[in-house]
């Protein structure tokens, strides 16, 4: 069974802030290190405001937040969506996490796919970038696993809990998703 048989990629609800919150305090450990705003003390008040602000993204077309959600149980298990976006030269970055229960199983991979082909199809964008740290294994294995360019490694590229990083930066274009099929709904 492949991961789009039991999971699907949508827009947050207003019903999701609980399924958020538990999916996150499952990971807590974990996403901390990867996650600024994954810090011990996280709230479902937090996940409710994450929800409200997914849905405003949307609206105000700044970024494009996408539950990752468990066909089954209907559960958010994860996050994947589009940010930091610059409409001039039509980029993007794609960002994905999921909760410890649900990895290894071709979720992120799963996901990200259908950020891109949001990006690429719905959006116009014509080039999203992965950006990873370089001990973040997983992460780059899921840009490996979807084609995308390993481009080299660009200093002080991410800001993680205050502190510059060199991050490794990933890119999908158009023409390396061109054979995937699909639409996020």
């Amino acid at each position: 069974m492949s991961a789009a048989d039991v999971y699907t990629v949508r827009q947050f609800e207003p019903a999701d802030a609980a399924s958020m919150y538990a999916a996150v305090r499952a990971s807590l450990p974990d996403l901390a290190e990867w996650m600024p705003w994954c810090t011990p003390d996280y709230a479902v008040e937090q996940a409710e405001s994450w929800v409200a602000f997914a849905q405003q993204a949307w609206a105000d077309r700044s970024q494009f937040p996408l539950a990752i959600v468990e066909r089954a149980s209907g559960a958010v298990v994860g996050g994947v969506g589009i940010n930091q976006i610059g409409w001039e030269h039509r980029v993007g970055n794609v960002g994905y996490w999921v909760s410890a229960p649900h990895r290894g199983r071709g979720v992120a991979r799963f996901a990200a796919q259908q950020a891109a082909l949001l990006g690429f199809g719905e959006l116009g964008l014509t080039r999203l970038e992965i950006v990873t740290l370089p001990h973040n294994t997983a992460s780059q294995r899921v840009a490996e696993s979807l084609g995308a360019a390993r481009e080299g490694v660009a200093r002080n590229r991410l800001v993680v809990h205050g502190v510059a990083y060199d991050a490794v930066m990933y890119s999908l274009v158009p023409a390396d998703v061109a054979g995937w099929g699909g639409v996020v709904r």
